[in-house]
């Protein structure tokens, strides 16, 4: 089996137990092949802590859940020093935090105050800890997936641009089909039962997710694919000349981490796709979970119901390909 037959069988698998949710699915995938992180935006019940345990039992990895609460502290998240004596004398050994695994769920993170949410962002930027002026490096193979509820204002804490930044990929999951309600009911019938029959097959290791990436990283973007996403990012910043409706809706517009970000997740949508190339469906395909995260609305946008993808649908029709 090769490495991309590999990763398509990670993919299969996790299908089965997420039904209705092949997007999703496929994202979370694109954001673990790129080394990127999640930010998973849900009602209760769609199955967002569902889909990263099930990545975790597909990889050879170490699942850590973090569960945000108001009273939570940075030290709870990173670590911290702890004394030790031993034989009459002391020392201070660090103490590595549940931030310290393979696959991070960082649940409901908007209900920590500011001070933890921060503790997160040198982790998920730079993937190095640094506690009591020493820096501890992360696992090679790291990956925080954020759920957040959208409709709970009470207790939470929005996250700031800057940390927003932090995510490759904002992905939303929806309610599924009612067809797709009727396989989750019998699944999960057969689970409580212990007769759910979902094919198993041997965790991957993650040796097959590095050399994924390194074939990533050799998939092609032509001159003129690399303008569409320039372009498609610049008309954030600048949208007068695309309309009076893109200029009216976008208030800030996305910084040049967007732009990297279409470009590696556009790379592994193509591979996964089994081709060495991208293409402007690459692009588009991946464009509303790069950028709605990544781009504020005004005023009148707010006032008029217009939400972030209705904003991208407008930018995707109104920038060509070169």
């Amino acid at each position: 089996m090769n490495t991309r037959d590999a990763v398509l069988q990670i993919q299969t698998q996790m299908g089965q137990s997420i039904i209705g949710q092949e997007t999703v699915v496929e994202q979370l995938l694109i954001a673990l092949l790129c080394n990127g992180n999640v930010l998973m935006e849900g009602l209760p019940g769609l199955a967002k802590t569902r889909a990263i345990k099930s990545l975790s039992k597909c990889i050879e990895s170490e699942f850590r859940r973090i569960q945000f609460t108001p009273d939570l502290l940075p030290s709870d998240v990173t670590g911290t020093e702890v004394y030790y004596s031993e034989g009459g004398t002391g020392e201070f050994r660090f103490q590595p935090g549940p931030i310290f695994g393979n696959l991070i769920l960082a649940d409901e993170i908007n209900r920590a105050p500011a001070k933890v949410q921060a503790a997160l962002l040198e982790a998920m930027e730079e993937r190095q800890v640094t506690v009591a002026g020493t820096t501890h490096r992360l696992p090679p193979l790291f990956l925080v997936l954020a759920t957040q509820n959208p409709i709970e204002q009470e207790g939470t804490y929005p996250l700031p641009e800057a940390q927003m930044d932090r995510f490759l990929l904002h992905v939303f999951v929806k309610h599924p089909s009612d067809e797709n309600e009727r396989k989750i009911l019998r699944l999960v019938r057969g689970e409580d039962a212990g007769q759910a029959k979902t094919a198993t097959a041997p965790p991957v290791t993650q040796e097959v997710i590095f050399e994924a990436r390194e074939q990533i990283l050799a998939v092609q973007v032509s001159d003129v694919i690399e303008q569409y996403m320039v372009s498609l990012i610049s008309a954030t910043r600048n949208p007068e000349p695309y309309g009076d409706l893109l200029a009216k809706w976008l208030h800030v517009g996305a910084s040049p981490r967007g732009t990297l970000s279409l470009d590696r997740a556009s790379r592994a949508h193509a591979w996964l796709r089994g081709r060495d190339h991208v293409l402007p469906d690459d692009v588009r395909a991946i464009l509303h979970g790069c950028l709605r995260h990544r781009i504020i609305l005004s005023y009148e946008a707010n006032a008029e119901g217009v939400s972030a993808d209705t904003v991208i649908d407008e930018i995707v029709r109104q920038v060509a390909v070169a």
